[in-house]
């Protein structure tokens, strides 16, 4: 369903139909994220992993899988945490990755992205610098998961 209306998206945009999102859409990527079998999360530690399952089951999602490796040659990119979900997407044949990191350049802020199999993202969140929101690191990656999972309409 979802890949039909993607299809269909992208058809009406170079047509210059295209109008915005569509409610079937939305479902859409909220269907194909409850129905993912294989979710991954990259990361050195586990720290991050836990605070994005503590999310997912708060939301009764399937809890996401540790994909252990380094990631830090990810911040030598213009964009580490989408570096991060394409790499464990080669890596790991995973249905859904769920990856966080910087949003860009050093002091540009935190990004964390829910990306399919085939690399499109479904959603997204931001935090700014830590030296401005001074969270610890769980819980603005909770707050983070929260909001990627409420602006496409999750609820708990």
């Amino acid at each position: 369903m979802l890949e039909d209306l993607i299809g269909k998206a992208y058809l009406e945009s170079a047509e210059d139909r295209r109008r915005g999102d569509r409610a079937e859409e939305v479902e859409a990527i909220r269907e194909y994220i409850r129905s993912a079998r294989r979710t991954v999360v990259p990361n050195w530690n586990a720290e991050k992993v836990d605070a994005i399952n503590d999310v997912l089951r708060s939301f009764n999602l399937r809890e996401a899988k540790h994909l252990q490796f380094n990631t830090n040659w990810a911040d030598l990119t213009r964009m580490p945490a989408v570096t991060k979900a394409l790499m464990a997407l080669d890596i790991s044949g995973a249905d859904l990755v769920i990856a966080r990191g910087r949003l860009g350049v050093p002091g540009s802020g935190s990004l964390l992205v829910i990306m399919d199999s085939r690399g499109r993202l479904l959603s997204a969140a931001m935090s700014p610098p830590h030296v401005i929101h001074s969270m610890e690191v769980r819980e603005a990656v909770r707050s983070e998961m929260t909001h990627a999972l409420e602006r496409i309409g999750f609820k708990r």
